[in-house]
């Protein structure tokens, strides 16, 4: 999809959603027109009538169901949502669904009436306007963090393993305070996604221009990473994490930096993330980002643990 399908793709005159001023619309549509053309890469759709179901196409991340993008026939209803869950349920996916509260400010009573839990996320933004600001502590001489190289990957980097392995095991261990999970545990783990070919499929798209991934290497180890994945003009910061024991040093800042400076040098004009929660968003607002909506996530409740 171009840049002039992406601005395309959303429905004329559409309605102002609660809670937006009705001049930010155009960048609210502008950042829904991204979340449906970003998988197209690698999935298929499935139509549900107010629902799009993305599919999977051979391995790596599973996707989920979003609001269709132009819908302009009635709301989702929990029956809509019911048959999206029994088609997931049918393919073996997770049972997981993603939108943007202020797009489309009634999915979420279907949703929780269709039995999802959901959970709400700081969706943050640097729009055309906006300038990033230089992370407030960066690696450099005299602090713990001297001699990390802050890069943009190459798909032959010598340490592209770690570095697409690190998010994984920051997320494992959320959080901003530091952690245990260290450099040993990291090159464990970096075997492992070479063994199993994830590191071969980020090579394929960085290769392909549908992912740029930055790290925050010392010594060969990526002590922190994270990528944005560009569409036309608009692009997403995702996956930036902080191998735990690496942590309050400023890395998360300057991978993002490195991330933004990178997007806006290659002409994209947007650039927005969901931070995993106010304490993270804060993180980012250092970076110039600003708040902007609410991304939401619904997945199955956790069944009770034995004997609970």
């Amino acid at each position: 999809m171009t840049f002039d399908d992406l601005e395309s793709a959303a429905p004329a005159g559409a309605a102002s959603a609660p809670g937006i001023d009705p001049a930010l619309r155009p960048l609210l549509d502008e950042i829904e027109g991204y979340y449906d053309a970003v998988p197209r890469s690698a999935a298929r759709v499935e139509d549900f009538g107010p629902l799009s179901l993305f599919v999977r196409e051979g391995q790596g991340w599973p996707y989920y169901a979003r609001p269709a993008l132009g819908h302009t026939g009635p709301a989702a209803t929990a029956e809509d949502v019911r048959r999206v869950l029994e088609r997931q349920r049918e393919l073996g996916v997770p049972e997981a669904f993603e939108w943007v509260a202020e797009h489309d400010p009634g999915l979420r009573a279907a949703v929780e009436e269709a039995g999802l839990t959901v959970h709400e996320h700081p969706l943050l933004v640097l729009g055309p306007d906006d300038e990033p600001e230089p992370p407030a502590t960066a690696p450099g001489a005299g602090s713990s963090s001297e001699g990390v190289a802050v890069r943009i990957m190459t798909a032959d980097d010598p340490d592209l393993a770690s570095a697409v392995t690190v998010p994984h095991l920051a997320f494992g261990e959320p959080g901003t305070a530091r952690g245990t999970v260290g450099p040993e545990e990291l090159a464990a783990a970096a075997e492992k996604s070479a063994a199993d070919g994830t590191v071969e499929r980020i090579a394929g798209r960085i290769t392909a221009g549908q992912t740029v991934l930055a790290a925050a290497v010392r010594d060969g180890v990526a002590l922190c990473a994270g990528q944005h994945n560009p569409v036309g003009a608009v692009t997403e910061v995702a996956g930036v994490g902080t191998l735990p024991t690496a942590r309050r040093q400023g890395l998360g800042l300057a991978v993002t930096a490195a991330l933004v400076a990178h997007a806006r040098a290659n002409g994209v004009r947007t650039v927005f993330l969901s931070a995993a929660d106010e304490d993270v968003a804060r993180i980012y607002r250092r970076a110039g980002f600003r708040p902007f909506a609410t991304a939401l996530i619904a997945e199955a409740a956790a069944e009770p643990a034995p004997g609970a």
